[in-house]
């Protein structure tokens, strides 16, 4: 374990989390980049540290950071100080918070989840954009869900994107990626009711007959679930829609339903 500073761009260290924020390098290196203290302290509580912990120098102290280093050091961790420009660089905001982590990525397969830990679980089918997927790992955590799934080519869990908008959550939720084959044989070997916001054949999403184990799945942000994916649901809901849109945000309308299946199973 170390404590060091460093002051310059040119630091093959800062290039190295720098280069975190571009997909490829996360996937190669196996790390991700995440910020602020409120969601470092988050992890931290679930029990997962940071490798390398950045501050900015001259931040006003606070318990909770105090906390933090002291765990980070007694874990092996490196804690780096640097000038708060030079974080804007790393993290790529020009007002950043006055600490950042790289974290170890963890086990996505759909075999490290356990179906029956909870009535309610989220399913997105290629949803693109980083800020809806962070959205919707925030309401698995909120309705308590047993955890995300992401099907097809979703938006990176891991970016600095993704983790921002999630406020934390991507520590709190387990988390799962496949492909739409290997989910439906996962989930068809063994309980659980599959159901798609939908408006092929779809009941009202009010007073629907949902049974737990129950998974809901919403798809793309602008073109929606793939035909053969809706009909091999269980069931197809549909939510009423008053005005001139034709339909809900993605993930929107997977808090709507998520919050009325937990109505429906007595949560």
């Amino acid at each position: 374990m170390t404590r060091r500073q460093i002051t310059g761009f040119s630091n093959p260290t800062i290039k190295a989390v720098r280069a975190l924020r571009e997909k490829k390098h996360r996937k190669r290196e196996g790390r991700f980049l995440a910020e602020g203290l409120r969601l470092l302290t988050d992890a931290r509580e679930c029990g997962r540290l940071p490798e390398l912990l950045l501050m900015a120098e001259g931040r006003e102290g606070h318990p909770l950071l105090d906390a933090l280093e002291a765990a980070v050091m007694r874990a092996g961790g490196d804690v780096i100080e640097m000038p708060e420009d030079l974080l804007a660089k790393v993290t790529g905001k020009d007002n950043p918070q006055a600490v950042a982590g790289v974290y170890a990525e963890w086990d996505t397969r759909l075999d490290a989840l356990d179906r029956t830990r909870a009535p309610l679980w989220l399913v997105a089918q290629a949803m693109r954009d980083p800020g809806n997927l962070g959205t919707m790992l925030r309401t698995a955590d909120a309705v308590g869900a047993g955890g995300v799934i992401l099907l097809d080519d979703c938006a990176d869990p891991f970016s600095v994107e993704a983790v921002r908008a999630s406020m934390g959550a991507v520590f709190t939720v387990p988390l799962a990626q496949a492909r739409w084959e290997d989910f439906e044989r996962w989930l068809r070997a063994g309980p659980g009711q599959l159901v798609a916001a939908s408006l092929r054949e779809a009941v009202p999403y009010r007073g629907a007959a949902y049974v737990a184990p129950c998974f809901v799945m919403v798809g793309n942000e602008s073109r929606g679930l793939p035909e053969d994916y809706e009909m091999a649901c269980d069931l197809r809901v549909t939510m009423p829609m008053k005005g001139r849109a034709d339909s809900l945000n993605a993930a929107v309308a997977a808090a709507v339903l998520a919050y009325e299946v937990l109505a429906a199973l007595g949560g």
